[in-house]
């Protein structure tokens, strides 16, 4: 049997999702975990790489196992496992074919700016002191949907593919304590969401104009990009998967 298992992780202990020889991971943490509950070998797979640093606010990984009776006691025992850090919130059974990377249509990123110090903060935010402009940042963010080649903010040597994402969301929007922003896509380069972030800060700082943002996307030039954000301010915020994968 196929499951998915719904999680959530604060990353900053880790260097990243993914196993990494003589590095922490989170993958190898909740195998280690399932492994240790099941009393046998278990290997997932995740929906997506995140970054050393970066936060999962809900994330998807899938498994096998014909080992577990109880779906609700099964969560209990896991997290009593996992660290403090890491919790699993739900599985859900899916077809034997159904992957979590491979079958998501839809994933979404949350970047969080908070414009005062703030300890209670500093692991979860970028503490941002300089006023943005957040209707030019709007206004460039817009262009983000006008185009599905960002070799401009794909991270350098990373070995990908195809550049092409097709982004269906980006938008900033006020908090209480500085400004959030949510970007949604099919798929994410490796370090895209924070070039693109880091890029959007420029202009709000006026330092480039919305009509120069589109031009650096349109130059596929990842030199003309501007610095990217902090891994700290970053979460996965959800992945959508097609509703037949589900039994």
């Amino acid at each position: 049997m196929r499951y998915f298992l719904i999680l959530s992780y604060q990353g900053t202990a880790y260097k990243g999702w993914q196993i990494q020889r003589n590095a922490p991971s989170v993958q190898a943490t909740i195998e280690n975990g399932l492994s240790a509950i099941l009393r046998s070998e278990i290997h997932i797979t995740g929906a997506g790489r995140t970054d050393t640093g970066v936060h999962a606010s809900y994330y998807v990984a899938h498994f096998d196992s014909d080992c577990i009776a109880d779906e609700a006691d099964f969560i209990y025992h896991l997290n009593s496992i996992l660290p403090k850090d890491i919790a699993a919130t739900e599985i859900k059974k899916v077809r034997d074919d159904a992957h979590a990377r491979f079958d998501a249509i839809e994933r979404e990123y949350t970047y969080r700016i908070v414009n005062r110090k703030d300890p209670f903060l500093r692991e979860f935010s970028w503490q941002y002191y300089a006023m943005l402009d957040m209707q030019a940042m709007n206004e460039a963010a817009a262009h983000l949907l006008a185009f599905d080649d960002f070799t401009t903010f794909a991270k350098l040597n990373s070995a990908n593919k195809t550049n092409i994402c097709h982004v269906t969301h980006a938008q900033w929007e006020r908090t209480d304590n500085g400004m959030t922003f949510v970007i949604r896509a099919d798929r994410f380069l490796r370090n895209m969401v924070r070039a693109i972030t880091g890029t959007l800060v420029e202009v709000g700082r006026g330092k480039m104009t919305p009509n120069e943002f589109r031009n650096i996307i349109a130059a596929k030039d990842l030199s003309l990009s501007g610095s990217s954000a902090p891994a700290q301010g970053l979460f996965l915020s959800n992945v959508k998967y097609p509703e037949e994968i589900f039994l």
